[in-house]
């Protein structure tokens, strides 16, 4: 019998405009379960369930796996979920539209060199084999932009500090005109974003990171066309700048992700001018250690982090390392907690740590979403131990 709210797989799909057999493939691949299944086995589905199908068949058209497409959805429709899948949507689709627009303009050049020369250039061949066939780069992309969103959700909603992480990180900066700056990892280049009208006119800014999509989401974030800014791709254990071209380098949450750590440190030293500064911010054991507590009384088995990265560069070791190559450094820490009401953002950020954590929460899913929403009910508080050392070049 038809429950009130539901629809059949064939009214289901009628409505979405798609076959029924695509729902019922779905539902065998573990990537869209109905809402409600009969005792005579007849599936029903919801509003909610719209929600993921759209966001199945958006992945699916920028040409990702169905396996992909299963470790990158998640089975919640609350607004929290919604609003983040739709803001990284729209970052895949603008991804999609610049990878095509650069592989047009790919094919148009090599088309036109050969109709020119009567010969081909292999160099441009493989430019334009490497542009298409950038899909695994864009699901790496979707994944760390996810990440980088749930983390920076949380501790926008929930901080008791007003003022905020990135104001607070740019106070530090002590930023002046005519500077020249350079930040390693830059990721989405939400630092500048947030202090983008504190900026003097004339100040050059340099924003780097390993990861060409991280650039592509500064760019965006920055304003493309602003002459204050320019975007570079490499990796911080070769700078490619000359020595002493930089009165700041600043590097958020950078340092303990490096391989080779001296070696970032002696680049750093190597291309700031006399009297520069180097900015670097990374948190201590008790940051958010109650998250990890949380996760583990559900279940003993996850493990949040599978490296203690402040354990490589941190608050209580940070000074030691940094000091074998700056003259002055300062540790300053940013005072802050958070106090969650809500069990979705908490979620969410959990799901984006590097641990091990999906393989024993996503098939036990409402099981856990309840948990965390009896925890979270009278205001869930977490500990930050984060800030910034403030290393100088006397």
């Amino acid at each position: 019998m038809k429950k009130p709210g539901y629809y059949s797989s064939g009214e289901f799909a009628r409505m979405a405009h798609v076959t029924l057999r695509t729902i019922r493939y779905y539902d065998k691949q573990n990537i869209l379960k109905p809402s409600y299944v009969s005792d005579s086995g007849a599936r029903f589905y919801t509003d909610e369930d719209f929600a993921r199908l759209q966001q199945i068949l958006l992945l699916k058209y920028l040409g990702f796996t169905l396996d992909d497409i299963r470790e990158m959805t998640i089975d919640d429709a609350d607004y929290h979920f919604m609003l983040n899948s739709l803001n990284i949507q729209l970052k895949l689709v603008r991804d999609k539209i610049e990878q095509m627009q650069l592989v047009e303009k790919a094919i148009q050049d090599t088309s036109e060199l050969i109709q020119k020369e009567h010969t081909i250039d292999w160099s441009q061949m493989l430019n334009l084999i490497h542009l298409t066939g950038m899909e695994k780069s864009m699901k790496n992309q979707y994944q760390d932009a996810s990440n980088i969103s749930a983390r920076i959700n949380l501790h926008s909603l929930y901080s008791v500090n007003k003022e905020g992480w990135f104001p607070w990180i740019y106070e530090q900066l002590c930023v002046r005109d005519g500077m020249k700056v350079l930040e390693i990892g830059c990721g989405d280049g939400t630092l500048w974003k947030e202090n983008k009208d504190k900026l003097p006119e004339n100040i050059e800014i340099t924003l780097s990171d390993t990861s060409e999509g991280m650039l592509r989401d500064a760019r965006r974030n920055v304003g493309i066309g602003d002459h204050r800014f320019r975007f570079r791709h490499f990796d911080c254990h070769r700078i490619p700048y000359e020595d002493q071209s930089f009165d700041l380098v600043v590097a958020g949450h950078v340092l303990f992700y490096c391989e080779d750590i001296p070696q970032v440190c002696r680049e750093v030293r190597r291309v700031l001018k006399p009297g520069g500064r180097f900015v670097c911010s990374t948190y201590g054991g008790e940051h958010m250690k109650e998250v990890s507590e949380l996760v583990q009384s559900f279940d003993d088995r996850i493990v949040l982090s599978a490296e203690k990265l402040y354990e490589r560069f941190g608050r209580e070791n940070g000074s030691e390392i940094l000091e074998q190559y700056f003259t002055a450094v300062h540790w300053r820490t940013y005072e802050d907690e958070l106090v969650i009401p809500d069990p979705e953002p908490l979620i969410s950020y959990i799901l984006s740590c590097h641990g091990n954590q999906s393989q024993y929460i996503l098939e036990r899913y409402k099981e856990f979403q309840t948990y965390v929403r009896k925890k979270t009910e009278k205001g869930f508080r977490i500990t930050k131990d984060a800030g910034v050392f403030v290393a100088e070049i006397c």
